[in-house]
C-alpha cells in the first residue's frame, strides 16, 4: 500500500481548513487525500505548528527547511519526494500513484471548520 505524508506549513488547524476565510487550494488538497484513501492510499499529514517533532526527525524535511520555509508544504510518496513549495494536485498525484479514475465528484465540504477533518477532531475550536 503507497503511503504518501504531507508536511504542512503551521496551520491554524491540521488540515488548514478552518476559519470563515478558507483557502479553497487547501480545502481542494483535503478533498484530494480523501479521495487518496478511498482509493487505499495511507496518507499521513503532519502541520508545524501542532507537530513540530514530526519535522524535526525527519531528515528530508530538515534538508528542505534549511533551504526556506516556502519549501513547505513538502510531500512524500514512500519516502520520495513527490512535491515542494505548493500542493500537487488531484491529476498530479493520481499520475504518480497509478491511479485511473479522477473524477472529482467529491468536492470539498464548505460551511464549517471542521467539515474537511478527520472525525477525531470534528466539534472541537479549529482555530
Amino acid at each position: 500500500m503507497p503511503k504518501l505524508e504531507v508536511f504542512d506549513p503551521a496551520l491554524c488547524c491540521a488540515t488548514g481548513v478552518c476559519g470563515v476565510d478558507v483557502d479553497p487550494a487547501l480545502a481542494q488538497f483535503a478533498a484530494d487525500l480523501k479521495w487518496l484513501e478511498a482509493h487505499g492510499v495511507t496518507v499521513e499529514r503532519h502541520n508545524l505548528g501542532q507537530d513540530p517533532a514530526a519535522f524535526a526527525t525527519n531528515p528530508r524535511v530538515l534538508a528542505l527547511l534549511q533551504q526556506g520555509n516556502d519549501r513547505l508544504p513538502a510531500v512524500f510518496l514512500d519516502g520520495e519526494l513527490l512535491a515542494s513549495g505548493a500542493y500537487p494536485d488531484r491529476h498530479a498525484l493520481a499520475a504518480k500513484l497509478g491511479l485511473t479514475d479522477v473524477s472529482a465528484t467529491d468536492a470539498p465540504a464548505s460551511g464549517t471548520c471542521c467539515a474537511a477533518q478527520p472525525a477525531a477532531v470534528q466539534g472541537k475550536s479549529c482555530c
